[in-house]
Formats: structure tokens, sequence, C-alpha cells
């Protein structure tokens, strides 16, 4: 089959893009994996071909990340909108109330989700920024009782990013890191949950990793669905019922591709080069703006305004047919933003800089 149509630099939030090289391979295995004769699709999730896939899969992730082995690694659903509800569901644990920070729109959810199941501290809120800042490290102080810390390390629509690990001392962090995940190295010990969507950093959408100490499973809330039980999960490897298999084994595919390109810490390199580039053309133009403290700028999500919007539409179009993809900005913010992940290559930013520079020298 011919293909005509070339790959356009997918800038979308999520679902977003996956390495070239993962799809090509998946393409290859579609039909028969391994010899098996049967697409991993088709697969029983309990057949010894999977099993192998699904340990891979978490022992490359495990090397990939350092996560210690009193860490649980799950593969769930649900995506992190679930987590929103089995983090206090998991970890309240007899107490009946949580610290969280609130710095965007992902916060929010999470903070409206909480409310459900205890009293919400709300320890820090942005919002008077229009979530445009963040708070300091010296700025936090926790509640004594707070059965965890719950914040939001990057927010994908306003494009902020805590540049440091609040130190929350022998209360159980939480992080949602679903657009920051793989993104860099993390110390994963200073966490008590490490839960992602996999849909911006991981593989396809369906499919949400949790990493949870293990001294925080099994004392849920009474009540909490069986299918929200960590502790189920754990003991039965993320298999207590059918789980998302093909997105687990895309996941495991881009965890062995990221392996052979140098880890995390060379993704690091990539990514604070790639937002660095993409900075310095908006902060170099008075064309372009971005409204986030240069502090807590993302490395993954760049929203940035163009100083006359009337062009907007245009500059959408022409991007568009420059091969650039996905560059509205959210709708609750307008504008446009670009999302970098790990699997956008340096040359696509390089080609949405030129871009940039082309139009702002035809419209400015």
């Amino acid at each position: 089959m011919a293909h005509t149509h070339k790959r356009v630099y997918n800038f979308s939030a999520g679902p977003a893009m996956l390495p070239t090289e993962v799809l090509e391979r998946a393409r290859e295995e579609m039909l028969d994996w391994n010899g098996s004769g049967m697409s991993v699709m088709e697969m029983s999730h309990r057949g010894k071909e999977y099993v192998s896939i699904a340990e891979k899969a978490e022992a490359d992730l495990r090397k990939l990340m350092a996560i210690p082995d009193h860490y649980k690694v799950l593969f769930l659903q649900g995506g992190a909108s679930a987590q929103f509800a089995m983090v206090p569901m998991n970890l309240l644990r007899g107490k009946t109330s949580a610290d969280y920070l609130n710095t965007g729109h992902w916060s929010e959810k999470a903070v409206a989700e909480g409310k459900r199941y205890c009293n919400v501290n709300i320890i820090a809120d942005t919002k008077g920024s229009k979530y445009t800042t963040l708070p300091d490290a010296s700025e936090l102080s926790f509640s004594k009782d707070a059965a965890y810390v719950h914040y939001t390390p990057n927010e994908t629509i306003a494009g902020v990013e805590f540049g440091y690990i609040p130190d929350t001392g022998d209360i159980p962090l939480v992080a949602d890191m679903s657009s920051t995940i793989l993104s860099r190295p993390v110390d994963v010990s200073k966490f008590g949950v490490i839960y992602a969507g996999a849909q911006k950093n991981i593989g396809p959408a369906g499919l949400t990793i949790a990493i949870v100490r293990e001294d925080l499973i099994g004392e849920t809330l009474p009540g909490t669905p069986t299918m929200f039980d960590y502790k189920i999960h754990a003991d039965n490897g993320s298999m207590y019922n059918t789980p998302p298999t093909y997105a687990w084994y895309i996941a495991g595919l881009v965890f062995e591709h990221l392996l052979a390109k140098g880890g995390l810490a060379a993704m690091a390199e990539i990514n604070k080069r790639k937002a660095q580039k993409l900075y310095d053309a908006i902060d170099n133009s008075p064309f372009y703006s971005n409204p986030v403290d240069p502090k807590c700028r993302s490395w993954m999500n760049v929203p940035f305004i163009l100083a006359n919007s009337e062009l907007d539409k245009t500059f959408l179009k022409e991007a568009e047919a420059a091969g650039l993809s996905t560059l509205a900005g959210h709708r609750s913010v307008g504008g446009m933003r670009a999302s970098i992940y790990n699997a956008m290559p340096e040359a696509g930013v390089d080609a949405l800089v030129d871009f940039m520079n082309d139009f702002a020298r035809r419209h400015g």
C-alpha cells in the first residue's frame, strides 16, 4: 500500500504524538507477534505470550525511572480522573483530611473529587494569577493531620510546572504526573503515589499507570469499589480483570525505545533544549508572548498568544498547511499551545520556530 500522507508534527496535548519507530514496530508486529500467529490485541491476557509482554514493560519502566522495590507499579484503566478518587479512597486510612495545592485546571478537578471523600485543605492557590505562577517551596506549610498532600507538577492548560518537589516530611506526597512522567529523571522515593494517564508521554489513551508505595496499600474507605482498591490490583499483577492489553504493549515499546535512546537523563537534555528554543522564539519577538512566570514555565506545554488575536485563525491555518498540527490553545484560555512531549522531535520544534519567525515577519 502506498503511503501518500506525510506525518505532521502533532503538537496536541493528548492523545499526543508517539515515536515513529514505535508505531513502525507495532505495524510490523500487528498481525503476528513474535511468531505467535496472532496480534497482541487478540491475545489472552493470561497467556504466556502476553504475560511476557506485560512483565517486560514493567521491568523496563522500573529501570527507566529507577523505581525502588517497595513500590508497586500498577497498569490501570480510568485515566488520571479515576485516580482523583482512588487516591483518597486508598490513602485516607482513618484520617479525615488531606492537603491539596490548587495550581490549575487539573488540580481543580482533583480537589473537587477529593472533597467527595474528605476535608480538603487548599494550602496553596494560584487562581488569582490565572494560574501563571506557582508558590515557592518556602511558602508551603502542611497540616499535621493531613493523610496526604496532592499536587500537579505540570499543568497542561496554563503551562506551569514546579521546578522542585515539595518536601512533605512524613506525609505521603501524591503527584499527578500525567504530562511530565518520563520527561526527565525523578526521585520516586520522595512520593507516596505517582499516577499518570498514558496518552501524553507513555502511549495511547486507555492506560493509566500508578506507582504506589507498598505501605499505603490495603486500607480503603468503606464502600470502595473492588476496582478502586490498589491492593486488589497489586495482588493480581494488574490482572484482576482484563487490563488494557494493547495500550500496555505499546507503552512497553515506548519504554524500550526510551532505554535505547539513553534513558531519562538523555530525554531531559533534549526536552530542556526544545522548550528553551521555543520560549526564546516567543520572548525575542514582540509578536508573541507567554503569560507564565519564567521561573515556572512548563517544558512540556508552551502556551503563547499573538499580539493581534485577529490573526489567530490565519496562524492556525498556515501552520496546518506547513505540517504543524493541533496548535490551538485550550478553549478556556484561547491563543496557541504547543505540547512538546518526548515524542516530539527537536526538528519539530525547529520547524515551529521557523514558521513563527516567518509568520511574524509577514504579519508583524
